[in-house]
C-alpha cells in the first residue's frame, strides 16, 4: 500500500466497511495470495504477531480474543468473540468480529470493518494456501465435513486451487446439506450430500465442525489425501481419529496456537504428540525452507492467525478505496 502523508490520511478520515460492502470487495483468489504472502512474512521475520489474548467469561459461557499484527506495511487488530449461547438466547451469531486497520507510520485508524465475514474469507484462504502446497497435483474431489458458513468459503478457496469434478458434503443437519448442494451446484460437475465416510474418500478434505469427538476414521483415509483441519479452535475440540494424526505429516499454521486450541491440542495434552512430531509449519513449506511431504496423508492444522486477518484487511481496504465503497467519518480528527 502506498502510504499517504499524515495530513492527507487525516483528510480522508476513517473508512467504515460493513458486511455487505466487504463481500463486494473480496476476490478469493487475491485473498489466497495475500494470506500466502502473510505466511511468508511471518516465516521470514518481517511480520509481527504477538500471542492471541483470551478474555474468558465462564459465567457467560463465552470469551473474547484480541488478535493484533503487523505485516508488509499493514497493521491492525481483530476483536472477536465466541459465545455459543447467542443464537438461542439472543438471536445473535456465536462469533462476531471487528477489525481496526491502521497506518503503521502514523497509527491513524484507516478503517473499521466487519471482522466476522473477513474471518470466514481468510480462513477459507488459509485452506486454499495449504491445498496449493500440500494437496496431490491430480486432485479432483473435495469432501466437506460440515455444511455451515465456513464450508462455503472452504469450497470457494479450494475451487480456486483445484479443478473440482466432485464435491461431497456431510452434516448432522440434512436440511443444511440440501441447501448447500443447491447453493453450490455450479462449483463442480457434481455436488452431493453423503456420509462422513463418503467425505473421507475425497482427495482433499476440509473439516469445519465444532466437534469434541473424532468423526473421520483412519481406515477411511487413503494415502495421498490432504486434510484441512479447520474446525478445532478451542481446547478439547477435535474432528480426526487420533491415528490419522499419528500417521500423517502434520503441518501447522503456528505451533503455540495449534498445541493449545488446534486439531492437535488433545494429542498434545495427553502426551501423544510433541513439537518434534509435527512435520513443520506452513510458512516453511511456502518458502521452500522445508520440502512438502509426498505420498502419505497430510494434515494442515489451522487455528487462524492475526497476520491473515490484517493481510486480508489491507486488501479489502485498498479495494474499497478503488471502488468508492464504505463511508468515511472523522473518528480521530487532527
Amino acid at each position: 500500500m502506498s502510504m499517504l502523508e499524515s495530513e492527507e490520511i487525516a483528510k480522508h478520515g476513517t473508512l467504515m466497511i460493513d458486511r455487505t460492502e466487504l463481500d463486494e470487495c473480496v476476490d478469493m483468489a487475491k485473498v489466497i495470495d495475500a494470506v500466502e504472502d502473510a505466511f511468508v512474512g511471518y516465516e521470514q521475520g518481517t511480520a509481527v504477531m504477538p500471542p492471541k489474548t483470551y478474555v474468558d467469561l465462564p459465567k457467560r459461557n463465552g470469551d473474547f480474543r484480541a488478535m493484533p499484527a503487523y505485516v508488509s506495511g499493514a497493521a491492525g487488530i481483530k476483536w472477536v468473540n465466541v459465545h455459543p449461547d447467542n443464537p438461542e438466547r439472543y438471536g445473535l451469531p456465536t462469533v462476531m468480529g471487528v477489525v481496526i486497520y491502521s497506518d503503521p507510520e502514523t497509527a491513524y485508524p484507516l478503517a473499521i470493518m466487519d471482522g466476522t465475514k473477513l474471518t470466514r474469507y481468510r480462513t477459507g484462504a488459509a485452506a486454499g494456501v495449504a491445498t496449493r502446497h500440500l494437496a496431490p497435483s491430480d486432485a479432483t474431489s473435495l469432501g466437506l465435513l460440515g455444511a455451515g458458513e465456513q464450508a462455503h468459503t472452504q469450497l470457494a478457496a479450494i475451487a480456486a486451487e483445484v479443478d473440482l469434478e466432485r464435491v461431497v458434503v456431510t452434516d448432522l443437519d440434512a436440511d443444511a446439506i440440501e441447501r448447500f448442494c443447491e447453493d453450490e451446484a455450479d462449483r463442480a460437475d457434481e455436488v452431493v450430500g453423503g456420509t462422513p465416510e463418503d467425505v473421507a474418500g475425497c482427495d482433499v478434505i476440509s473439516t469445519t465442525t465444532p466437534s469434541r469427538e473424532p468423526i473421520l476414521k483412519r481406515e477411511w483415509i487413503d494415502a495421498g489425501t490432504h486434510i484441512n483441519a479447520m474446525g478445532a479452535d478451542a481446547e478439547g475440540k477435535r474432528e480426526l481419529d487420533p491415528t490419522i494424526i499419528e500417521d500423517a505429516a502434520v503441518v501447522v499454521d503456528d505451533w503455540e496456537q495449534c498445541s493449545h486450541s488446534g486439531e492437535i491440542n488433545v494429542a498434545v495434552a495427553e502426551g501423544q504428540l510433541s513439537r518434534r512430531d509435527v512435520y513443520g509449519n506452513l510458512g516453511e513449506i511456502i518458502t521452500d525452507a522445508l520440502s512438502a511431504p509426498v505420498d502419505g496423508i497430510t494434515v494442515f492444522d489451522s487455528t487462524g492467525l492475526a497476520i491473515q486477518d490484517i493481510a486480508t484487511a489491507r486488501l479489502i481496504y485498498e479495494t474499497a478505496q478503488e471502488r468508492g465503497a464504505g463511508y468515511t467519518f472523522d473518528l480521530v480528527g487532527t
